[in-house]
């Protein structure tokens, strides 16, 4: 008795000091794109919530928080390791029933590309809202309505705007002019003033109280109803008819690794395991190469030369036509493929590695570098990697009135006409044709990495084509040299892709070193800062093989990165 008494003053003592919870507790981290998703993310998991609680949590917040990106109105994917088990939801936007081949081509069979980016007629079928109930019926532990109540009450009482945020806002309406809705409800969201957003809020109370709302209540006859304004063709039927599906994620082992990442209808899983295989079957090239040397780069480059040029030819919709996946990540394939790498010279025509291949054609994408991503680790050791987007910035700028949401302009990313290049260059072909009821081809990558079953890290970013190239990289910055998560999301990155075969873009207002410059122009490259902005917005959380957890934002956005000790349920 003497004993147990001792023993439980002992442990009186411990909590008291908060040990007993150190003893007990589990790590989590969160990497997000701005600090309120951060924020509710983070107060699911502290609740008793999983990792999906809070990624369902997050995704309801960015859509206040976050409008150039974030949405309810748009598509994504994620990628799931729950309790042991990996998984992938694809609740991608869909094209309308009514939508044909050639609606975006002028009487004279031109792309008229500002119809498929801007106004109803450039949104497809949003999936969003699907998706996250999808997400909650099948791993969730908190009531669905406590997961919308921190983006509830952020749209009521408003957030703070970045000026990075109010910048994008004033170039957003000199783009959309007066062919959409935007100025009118956004046109106040002014750097350093809170923005509330009070017909969102009324929105999500309903979707809190009937998510079916979206797809057959009041919000889906909102929708139609703007689509009718606004010359778009998104039904009822569309909208009752969306489903998210579960696929089969992507999954390839790696140095011992196995990488957990977006099957089709994304191409960016795909690639970044082809760019990990090549990497690592032309590993005698690299050996002893610097980090962003001259010859890193144009290795690198060579490598995405031919990811880019198999992504131009055989990837599109799984329900459409048939992609083949087994062979594009065989390994003697990827050792074929390396093999081609020129080691001092630029490789000009890299043509499709398998040759003819019975897909009924042939693909690629427009696509925007506005999506956004985030990770999530609980402290149970399930993950979420989690990317979605309305596409461009603000999406097509349409405002859902009475609703006070944005549609996406995901129709944009099908190829308007094949042969054509996008506006990020890229060459469209008829695998990615518009069809109705068609999923959209993405680069979205997504992405878990494994170590004898636990999760090693959670990585994704926006950034359109260049998504799996800035995920190679981040992820190469950390096996190969040795960089922390703040300094491998950090690090200036490069990107190339076909059919620019001797353009190489970098981080603009990352200086790189001259001599890196001058000896790619000397081998006969153009090294340009990228036109659009920075390469992707990294969200990256590591675990190393003794356990230790890091989390990283990347500090070209305006995100937060925690870790923090739970209480394992």
């Amino acid at each position: 008795m003497r004993f147990s008494r001792s023993i439980l003053a002992l442990l009186v003592l411990l909590a008291v000091a908060g040990w007993t919870s150190l003893l007990q507790a589990g790590t989590a981290a969160v990497a997000m794109p701005d600090r309120y998703a951060a924020a509710a993310s983070r107060e699911v998991l502290e609740a008793g919530g999983n990792a999906v609680d809070a990624a369902i949590a997050a995704v309801f917040t960015l859509a206040v928080s976050y409008p150039e990106a974030g949405n309810i109105g748009g598509g994504g994917f994620m990628v799931v390791q729950f309790e042991g088990e990996p998984a992938f939801l694809d609740f991608r936007e869909r094209a309308p029933l009514a939508a044909h081949r050639d609606m975006y081509l002028d009487a004279a069979g031109e792309v008229a590309h500002r119809k498929s980016l801007v106004g109803g007629l450039a949104s497809g079928v949003p999936g969003t809202v699907r998706g996250m109930l999808e997400a909650h019926a099948r791993y969730a532990r908190l009531p669905w309505s406590r997961l919308l109540q921190p983006a509830i009450e952020l749209a009521a009482t408003g957030f703070e705007v970045h000026p990075d945020l109010a910048a994008m806002k004033d170039g957003a309406i000199e783009h959309f002019g007066d062919d959409t809705n935007f100025a009118e409800h956004f046109g106040g969201m002014d750097a350093g003033t809170l923005f509330r957003q009070p017909r969102l809020a009324a929105t999500l109370k309903r979707l809190a109280a009937n998510p079916d709302d979206f797809y057959s209540g009041r919000i889906a006859e909102l929708i139609v109803a703007q689509m009718q304004r606004s010359g778009g063709l998104i039904t009822q039927q569309d909208l009752a008819e969306y489903t998210a599906p579960w696929r089969t994620p992507l999954s390839a082992p790696w140095r011992g690794h196995q990488v957990v990442s977006s099957p089709p209808p994304s191409s960016g899983g795909i690639a970044l395991v082809q760019l990990l295989g090549m990497h690592d079957a032309a590993s005698e090239l690299f050996n002893g190469v610097g980090h962003n040397s001259a010859r890193y780069v144009h290795l690198l480059a060579e490598l995405e030369k031919r990811a880019f040029a198999d992504r131009a030819e055989y990837l599109g919709d799984p329900d459409f036509a048939t992609v083949p996946v087994d062979a594009l990540l065989e390994p003697d394939y990827l050792q074929r493929r390396a093999a081609g790498v020129e080691a001092e010279a630029i490789s000009e025509n890299v043509a499709p590695g398998l040759g003819q291949f019975d897909t009924s054609g042939q693909l690629t994408t427009v696509e925007s570098h506005q999506t956004t991503h985030f990770s999530i680790l609980d402290a149970e050791g399930n993950a979420v990697a989690l990317t979605y987007t309305q596409n461009w910035e603000f999406g097509s700028g349409v405002v859902v009135e009475g609703a006070g949401f944005l549609l996406n302009n995901q129709m944009n990313d099908f190829s308007a006409k094949p042969g054509v290049p996008n506006a990020f260059g890229v060459i469209g072909r008829d695998m990615n044709a518009i069809a109705p009821g068609k999923r959209m081809l993405s680069s979205m990558s997504p992405t878990v990495l494994l170590r004898d079953g636990e999760v090693a890290a959670v990585v994704g970013t926006p950034g359109g084509s260049t998504i799996f190239t800035s995920v190679l990289q981040v992820l190469l910055n950390v096996l190969d040299f040795g960089m922390s998560a703040e300094q491998a999301v950090a690090a200036t990155r490069f990107h190339h892709q076909l059919p620019a075969a001797r353009l190489i873009r970098h981080d603009p207002g990352r200086d790189i070193a001259p001599s890196v410059s001058e000896r790619l122009s000397a081998m006969g490259y153009r090294v340009e800062a990228n036109s659009w902005g920075p390469l992707g917005d990294v969200q990256l959380i590591t675990v190393d093989e003794g356990g230790g957890v890091e989390a990283a934002a990347d500090p070209r956005g305006r995100g937060r990165a925690e870790v923090f000790a739970l209480s394992p349920r």
